[in-house]
């Protein structure tokens, strides 16, 4: 990256800091130094919004308030806590990270960027915001928010998802971050690209502490930067969900330990749309004879290269089944993790298992 463009993102420190000290979001993980709640934080952070985070940054703070506590703590458990969240590798990568650090680091939690990269499921960003939010270290955390603040600012026309092109804006960030509060300064620019510098539209020039800095801005092209190639199309993939009910329970399997949703508990499922005769049809094949068909519910859910389009149907049936399906009862259902992809049906199952008033 050129000179130039580098001594422009090396000026944005002090009016970051000076515009964050006003203007900081007030989040819980920000009133510690924690930097196993930091950590933690910033694994949820991950493709998630912040709204959605606090609660569950908040339940799992109760549940697990140490390192220790986590490294320790039942699949079940871990997965109950991380429910609706998505991408639930990321809770199975924090427990084999806490796990390492309390078996292997004798408990002391990673304190340089370095070390923390060597953590299961832990980036060049999460690694750069731990170390400078909890230890201070001079050392950028690079993300997508990042990646189009400096495009905009220092006016860099390159695809900012380019591998080179990422490690270049990454190196000019290096030198950015101020040595009077790295922390403060990553968390700024977290702020303003949320805030202020948003995607998808224009930017919120205005009320920016970089507008006098900003390239882009000075040329009238901040809504055409940062430039990036178009993600391939998601696949559509056709299924067809069963909420089995009998006696009072409903029937759940578990997925395989591999691939999307791995281990967590779903509804049983064909990848297929069915009409009723074909849903008969696979039932008759798991050895179970359909009483009363209730409830149609179609359903969407959207992961990052993939989109379901769910039929589903809720089905009193008769029978024995040959597939191992678990029939849990209202209690059960309640303490295992079903992913949010399914949220339509399990409030499908829920409702046709609640007591009837007489």
């Amino acid at each position: 990256m050129e000179r130039e463009k580098i001594d422009i993102l090396r000026a944005t420190g002090e009016p970051l800091l000076a515009w964050y000290e006003e203007n900081r979001r007030d989040l819980p993980w920000r009133h510690t130094r924690d930097p196993y709640r930091i950590w933690v934080s910033e694994i949820m952070l991950q493709q998630t919004r912040v709204a959605a985070v606090i609660p569950y940054y908040e339940r799992w703070m109760k549940a697990l308030p140490r390192v220790s506590a986590l490294a320790k703590v039942e699949e079940g458990t871990l997965m109950k806590l991380w429910e609706g969240l998505g991408y639930y590798s990321r809770a199975r990568n924090l427990r084999k990270a806490a796990q390492m650090i309390v078996h292997d680091l004798d408990g002391v939690f990673p304190d340089s960027r370095e070390k923390l990269l060597a953590l299961p499921g832990v980036g060049a960003y999460t690694a750069g915001a731990v170390a400078s939010i909890a230890f201070g270290q001079r050392v950028p955390a690079v993300d997508g928010n990042v990646l189009r603040l400096a495009a905009r600012v220092a006016d860099i026309r390159e695809n900012v998802l380019d591998p080179k092109v990422k490690k270049d804006v990454a190196a000019a960030m290096e030198e950015a971050v101020p040595a009077a509060d790295p922390g403060g300064y990553n968390q700024a620019l977290m702020d303003l690209g949320a805030t202020v510098c948003l995607p998808n539209g224009q930017p919120l020039c205005g009320t920016c502490p970089l507008r006098g800095l900003c390239r882009a801005r000075a040329l009238g092209i901040q809504d055409q930067l940062p430039l990036r190639e178009k993600r391939a199309a998601r696949r559509r993939d056709q299924i067809t969900v069963f909420v089995l009910l009998r006696e009072g329970k409903v029937a759940l399997r578990r997925r395989k330990d591999t691939g999307l949703l791995a281990g967590l508990w779903e509804f049983p499922n064909v990848p297929e749309a069915m009409d009723e005769g074909a849903a008969a049809d696979a039932l008759a094949e798991w050895d179970l004879a359909p009483l009363n068909w209730r409830e149609k519910r179609t359903a969407r859910h959207l992961f990052t290269h993939v989109e379901w389009d769910m039929t589903g149907y809720t089905v009193q049936v008769r029978g024995e089944d040959n597939q191992g399906f678990t029939w849990a009862d209202p209690a059960m259902l309640s303490e295992l993790a079903v992913p949010s992809a399914f949220a339509k049906y399990l409030a499908a199952a829920r409702e046709a298992l609640a007591p009837r008033p007489y």
